[in-house]
């Protein structure tokens, strides 16, 4: 199979039908098949009650995630999995006299699956699907696959600078994202080389127009206001101007080499509450280098993927 981050399988065909009876999770366990279930209950115990549509499943808490029975992983990692999709191994079936099904199962299990069949092959520059978790001001984590987590700090997420990783995304949103390192198990994530270079945001915009745009920050020669993740510009100063703001911009000058947009902000705007799918300007599977720098320019700005 091929993984992604745990909710991503849950309603498909053959997850369904493996799991709406006693046969099918049991051809699941002879094949060790990893599947996926909502869990609607952590008991006291801090074991993982699972719905199934044959009946109910039980996570027990040393089977709930990597590392909870070494106590690297903590017990809120399982209580913050109910009402959320979990992938799971199953381990065992009793079937009661009502007929419903009792399966023991185990996400560890599911994990460590993932882990040798899957992230320990990943390399640098690989690029793969990731699900928001968390958002934090230093960064964002991100389920690469079977709810193990991993980071993009914050100054990887984009070229635009944010203060928080909010700014950028919402949580259960699907991403993608680029291997940057390894460090045995440990998998470093960048977001930005995804995002286009400084000539591909450009062709978006000419001379003339008047843009949208956010506020990223006020320093006192000017107003960086983002017009894409990957592109800010400079606009002249402001009063009743705050950083976070939507307003809309004129483009008064485009420098290429300079990598520089000169802006004048032309009035702000309500906060646009949607958020816009992001736009990805890579598609392949693989990134050896990435090259931000406008061609015009002399400027090196790149990131090189061994």
């Amino acid at each position: 199979m091929s993984y992604r981050p745990e909710g991503y399988y849950i309603n498909s065909e053959e997850n369904i039908t493996l799991t709406s009876s006693a046969e099918g999770l049991q051809k699941a366990l002879d094949n060790n098949i990893v599947l996926e279930g909502r869990a609607i209950v952590c008991t006291g115990n801090h074991d993982l009650i699972v719905e199934l549509p044959c009946g109910r499943g039980i996570i027990p808490r040393n089977e709930g995630a990597i590392g909870i029975k070494e106590g690297k992983t903590r017990d809120i990692a399982l209580i913050s999995r109910v009402n959320k999709p979990v992938c799971f191994i199953v381990t065992k079936i009793r079937l009661g006299n009502d007929g419903r099904v009792t399966a023991e199962l185990s996400r560890r299990l599911a994990q460590e699956k993932c882990t040798n069949e899957y992230i320990s092959k990943l390399q640098s520059g690989d690029v793969i699907d990731a699900r928001v978790t968390h958002l934090e001001k230093f960064g964002c984590f991100v389920d690469i696959g079977c709810g193990i987590s991993s980071l993009i700090p914050i100054d990887a997420i984009s070229i635009s600078r944010i203060s928080h990783s909010a700014d950028r995304f919402t949580v259960g949103q699907y991403i993608r994202a680029i291997v940057k390192s390894k460090d045995n198990d440990r998998i470093y994530l960048t977001h930005k080389e995804l995002l286009g270079s400084w000539d591909e945001n450009i062709s978006d915009f000419n001379v003339g127009e008047t843009v949208a745009g956010v506020v990223r920050s006020i320093e006192n020669y000017g107003i960086f206001v983002e017009l894409a993740p990957n592109l800010a510009g400079l606009a002249e100063l402001k009063d009743d101007v705050q950083i976070g703001q939507n307003v809309s911009v004129y483009i008064k000058a485009i420098v290429p080499e300079k990598m520089k947009v000169k802006l004048i902000i032309i009035d702000t705007c309500e906060k646009i509450k949607s958020v816009d799918p992001i736009k990805y300007y890579y598609s392949c599977d693989h990134m050896d280098k990435w090259n931000y720098s406008s061609k015009a320019s002399e400027r090196i700005q790149q990131s090189v993927f061994s």
